[in-house]
């Protein structure tokens, strides 16, 4: 997720500096991107802002390499802030759960701590910024950060079936992908049940699209999913 907002911050910043654990994905983003390989010291030492995102078992030992952080941006999941704060003492600290639309500018990122417009712009810059209490983002990230997998699986399967019917396989995906996009827009005008409605004329195929969908159990494995994503998060 932090090489998504990375992306989506490309050309934002005087300099990006980026740092793993050795895998080279630092170095390879830093390519990508125009940036700078660095160590975790050296991070804390010269930016302005650090997005820390690493295994919640690292906290602590990334930290203390971190040590001269000044402003930190947990993407921590199922983190606490309170944690995160008591580890960098010293630092500005916020919470920040995006989802992978950040990419393109056009993500959903939810924000926990003290005020700070200057990095709300800065995030503004990636999506739509939601404040939270840092208590709601568990449920939350099972919701807009895990919902990206979940849409993207509604859109293969329709994809797939209009290949099976006898579409272009490229074309049915390409299909299903304009009209998500231009449902999204519609549902920021509508409500999601007044929309179907207006789809589904009584006795018609939308209609008997959405019988089939019910009796297949799709609202339950939605509901399911986030369910399984909290309990995981929550384990």
């Amino acid at each position: 997720m932090a090489a998504a907002m990375a992306r989506g911050w490309r050309g934002e910043f005087e300099r990006m500096l980026f740092s793993d654990s050795g895998s080279g994905r630092a170095a390879a983003l830093a390519e990508e991107l125009g940036g700078e390989p660095a160590s975790n010291a050296e991070i804390g030492a010269r930016a302005d802002l650090v997005v820390l995102a690493v295994k919640p078992a690292r906290l602590e030992p990334a930290a203390a390499e971190l040590g001269e952080a000044r402003l930190v941006v947990s993407l921590l999941g199922a983190t606490p802030l309170e944690r995160v704060a008591s580890a960098f003492p010293a630092a500005e600290v916020h919470r920040v759960m995006p989802n992978v639309g950040v990419e393109v500018r056009r993500g959903v990122l939810c924000l926990a701590g003290p005020d700070s417009p200057r990095l709300r712009a800065k995030l503004a810059l990636l999506g739509r910024v939601v404040e939270l209490p840092d208590a709601e983002f568990d449920a939350a990230t099972a919701v807009m950060g895990c919902a990206p997998a979940y849409l993207a699986l509604a859109v293969e399967a329709l994809g797939d079936a209009g290949a099976a019917a006898g579409l272009d396989r490229e074309l049915s995906r390409e299909l299903v992908v304009a009209t998500t996009a231009g449902t999204a827009a519609l549902l920021r005008e509508r409500h999601p049940a007044d929309l179907r409605r207006a789809v589904a004329s009584p006795g018609g195929s939308t209609e008997a699209g959405l019988e089939a969908l019910e009796r297949a159990g799709a609202r339950r494995a939605f509901e399911a999913a986030v369910e399984a994503s909290l309990e995981r998060m929550r384990g």
